[in-house]
């Protein structure tokens, strides 16, 4: 089985060359790997073409598209090339030659549409970042990260069937992409990753856990660790995720949850003005992206079978 790899850079730079040299050392040779460019001004651009895997290609968009529109581009192109599975994968991270391997077998062995390998912090080396994950019905289906912040000490080495896992590095069967569309790219960045396995879990797409598959993740090393980016298209997200897949009541409720804590961050001084009014904002963009979408009278299924390559 081919397998297409999908990144989206911008300004990455600094990570590049573990990346690279990880792609480089993969057991497994029948790949392509596919860089979608969001408008580097670094020397990210000039780095990639004189260290471009071979066969590699490069896609150069001039402005920041976005994750989710820059992920889409590079799928497209695998569907075309004729992959029979896609490897989304962040660049901000580094793995040894045996992944892509393991999770091309691992959908054979376990007969399922994804894969997704144990992820950890780039530092240290044994803290997990996420072993799958979850959504959480009665919080308003948020996602969440199994084992973050653990030690791990085996608690999570068996193979097992998951509900989320972050788009940072899963291995998708080319067919998921015609039953469930592609990203969503009103979401620009953050919580496209959520909508992506909400919508694969509510067509019973299945998702397993490989955690002899290993990846580390140098966690927010091109936006930021809670940087006003970060804060913004994370909540603008998790507003709009809300009204799309949930009946008006709930997602109003949720919404009213997060401006409550938004005010007790704000009240008990965990929060400065600046930052609730940006969290504020950000809920209400959340919302107006929704409102928009509905005015214009776009469905899901229209939005997902004019993104796919057919």
């Amino acid at each position: 089985m081919k397998v297409g790899i999908v990144t989206v850079t911008y300004n990455s730079i600094n990570v590049l060359e573990d990346f690279l040299s990880s792609i480089e050392g993969q057991d497994f040779k029948d790949l392509t790997l596919y860089v979608v460019d969001s408008g580097s001004s670094d020397e990210t651009i000039p780095y990639l073409a004189s260290h471009m895997p071979t066969g590699g290609k490069l896609i150069e968009n001039g402005c920041n598209v976005g994750f989710a529109a820059g992920t889409n581009q590079g799928i497209r192109a695998a569907l075309q090339d004729g992959c029979g599975a896609v490897l989304v994968l962040n660049n901000d991270v580094v793995f040894g030659p045996t992944l892509v391997g393991e999770l091309i077998q691992a959908l054979r062995d376990y007969q399922c549409d994804m894969t997704t390998p144990m992820m950890y912090f780039h530092h240290p080396h044994n803290l997990i970042w996420a072993a799958g994950g979850s959504f959480d019905q009665w919080r308003g289906y948020v996602n969440s990260h199994r084992g973050e912040g653990e030690v791990d000490e085996g608690q999570y080495s068996s193979p097992t069937r998951v509900m989320f896992a972050p788009l940072c590095c899963v291995m998708i069967r080319s067919e998921v992409f015609a039953r469930a569309g592609l990203l969503d790219e009103r979401f620009f960045t953050y919580a496209e990753d959520a909508d992506f396995m909400y919508r694969c879990m509510k067509l019973n797409i299945s998702l397993w856990f490989v955690p002899d598959s290993k990846l580390w993740h140098k966690v927010s090393s091109l936006t930021g660790a809670l940087s006003d980016f970060m804060i913004r298209y994370c909540i603008r997200g998790r507003i709009f995720f809300l009204y799309k897949h949930l009946n008006a009541f709930v997602a109003w409720f949720w919404t009213c949850v997060h401006f409550v804590d938004f005010a007790f961050q704000f009240l008990s001084m965990k929060n400065s003005r600046r930052i609730t009014a940006l969290k504020f904002r950000a809920a209400w963009e959340g919302y107006l992206v929704y409102r928009r979408s509905v005015s214009s009278g776009k469905s899901e299924a229209k939005l997902a079978d004019s993104r796919l390559p057919l």
